[in-house]
C-alpha cells in the first residue's frame, strides 16, 4: 500500500523555542529556522544523529520479512484528480493537491510502508527555484505572456519529497555472439561503358562466447506516478553523494510524497536498466569493428536496496482554466513542466512568416 511518509506528522513538526511556531528546514543554512520569529536552531540537527545508511535485503522484503523497525504507518489521502498521495497535518481538514491543484479532502486512514533510508535535502530556497521557472518560463517560444506573470506572482512552490528506490545487485552473465572485422577487396565495374576499379568494405564474422561480470550500485528507479515521468526524467542527474541518512528535521516545511510504485516493480525497471549496460559490456569484450549477440544469460546476486527521497520544487497553476506542473531540481535547479502554447503567438508568427515569405517572392520576382 502507498503512502505519504510523514513518520507520525509529530515527528516532522519542530516548535520554535522562542515563540512555538513550527520551524521549517532552511536549504541556505542547513538549519532550522522559524519564519515568525527569525530563530535558528542548530541544536536539533546536531542531537538528532541518525544512524548510517544501510542498504536492505531485496528478497527479504519480498517475503515480507523486513524487521519492524524499516516499517510504518501513516496518514494520507488520495487525490481523486492524479492519484498523488497527499499527506495531512492533525489539524488539517482540507487541503489542495500539490501536484495538480485539486480540492481534496482528509482521509483519516493509515497505510503501511517501508520507510525512507535516506535523502537528498534541499539545496535551493523558494525563492531560488521560482527564479529558475520564471527564467525557464521566459525562454520558452510561443508561451502566453500573462502566465509567466501569473507564475511569478503566484502561491509559492511546494517543496515535495519524491520516493525513490535504489538497488545494487552483483551480476554474472555468459554469452554467445559474433565478431565482424571489416577487410576490403578491390571489384572491377563497367562504368560509362569502361572497367572501373573500387574498394569495396566487407565483413569477416566469427563466433564467440565469454563471459561478462559487473557490480551495480544505486541503480535509481521512480517510485511515484503523480508526475508525468518524462518530467522527473528530465530532472536528472541527481548527486547521490549527497544523500543524507534519514531524519525528521530534513522535512520540517516540506512534504515526502509516498511511493506508489513498489519494491518489485521498480526491481523490474532497474533490471532494464542493468541490462542495457550488461548488453554494452557484451559488445565491448566481443570486440572488432561491429558486434551480434546471439544469447545472454544473466544470474543477480546479493541484491538490496534502499528507499529514499529526492528534492523537488513543485509549481501547479491553472490559468485560463487549464492547469500547468512545473518541477524544479531541488538540488541543481534544472527546470522541466508541460509547455504552455499561445494561439495568438502562433498565430502571429504564422502571419509574420507568410509575409516574409510574400516578400521574398517579390524581390525575387522584380529582380528577374
Amino acid at each position: 500500500m502507498t503512502s505519504i511518509d510523514s513518520t507520525a506528522n509529530e515527528e516532522h513538526r519542530f516548535p520554535c523555542p522562542a515563540c512555538g511556531a513550527d520551524m521549517r528546514f532552511d536549504p541556505a543554512s542547513s538549519t532550522l529556522m522559524c519564519d515568525h520569529c527569525g530563530h535558528r536552531d542548530e541544536a536539533v540537527m546536531e542531537t538528532q544523529a541518525p544512524p548510517a545508511i544501510e542498504e536492505l535485503d531485496y528478497e527479504a522484503a519480498l517475503r515480507a520479512q523486513l524487521p519492524e523497525a524499516e516499517m510504518e504507518e501513516t496518514r494520507v489521502t488520495q487525490c481523486t484528480s492524479c492519484g498523488a498521495q497527499v499527506e495531512f497535518d492533525q489539524d488539517a481538514h482540507a487541503t489542495e493537491c500539490p501536484f495538480c491543484a485539486t480540492p481534496i479532502v482528509t482521509d483519516t486512514g493509515t497505510h503501511r510502508h517501508i520507510k525512507p533510508k535516506g535523502l537528498v535535502p534541499f539545496a535551493l530556497k523558494e525563492e531560488q527555484a521560482r527564479d529558475a521557472m520564471t527564467q525557464w518560463l521566459g525562454k520558452l517560444w510561443f508561451a502566453p505572456g500573462g502566465l509567466q506573470d501569473y507564475a511569478r506572482k503566484g502561491r509559492r512552490m511546494q517543496g515535495i519529497y519524491v520516493p525513490y528506490w535504489t538497488y545494487d545487485a552483483d551480476t554474472k552473465s555468459r554469452y554467445t555472439g559474433m565478431r565482424g572485422v571489416y577487410y576490403y577487396v578491390t571489384e572491377t565495374v563497367m562504368r560509362d561503358g569502361k572497367p572501373e576499379q573500387r574498394r569495396v568494405r566487407k565483413i569477416a564474422w566469427t563466433p564467440v562466447k565469454g563471459r561478462v561480470a559487473r557490480w551495480f550500485d544505486d541503480v535509481l528507479v521512480l517510485a511515484s506516478r503523480s508526475l508525468p515521468k518524462k518530467y522527473t526524467d528530465g530532472l536528472e542527474p541527481w548527486n547521490l553523494t549527497g544523500l543524507e541518512p534519514y531524519a525528521p528535521h530534513f522535512l520540517a516545511g516540506f512534504r515526502a510524497e509516498g511511493y506508489q510504485v513498489d519494491l518489485a516493480e521498480g526491481f523490474e525497471e532497474a533490471k532494464g536498466v542493468m541490462e542495457a549496460t550488461i548488453r554494452r559490456d557484451v559488445r565491448f569484450d566481443i570486440g572488432g569493428d561491429q558486434q551480434k549477440i546471439i544469447t545472454l544469460s544473466t544470474d543477480m546476486s546479493d541484491i538490496t536496496f534502499k528507499h529514499i527521497l529526492l528534492p523537488v520544487w513543485l509549481a501547479a497553476y491553472k490559468y485560463k482554466g487549464k492547469s500547468y506542473r512545473f518541477v524544479v531540481n531541488g538540488q541543481s535547479g534544472k527546470v522541466q513542466g508541460e509547455r504552455p502554447w499561445s494561439a495568438w503567438k502562433i498565430a502571429f508568427a504564422v502571419v509574420l512568416g507568410v509575409i516574409v515569405a510574400g516578400a521574398i517572392g517579390y524581390a525575387v520576382a522584380m529582380s528577374q
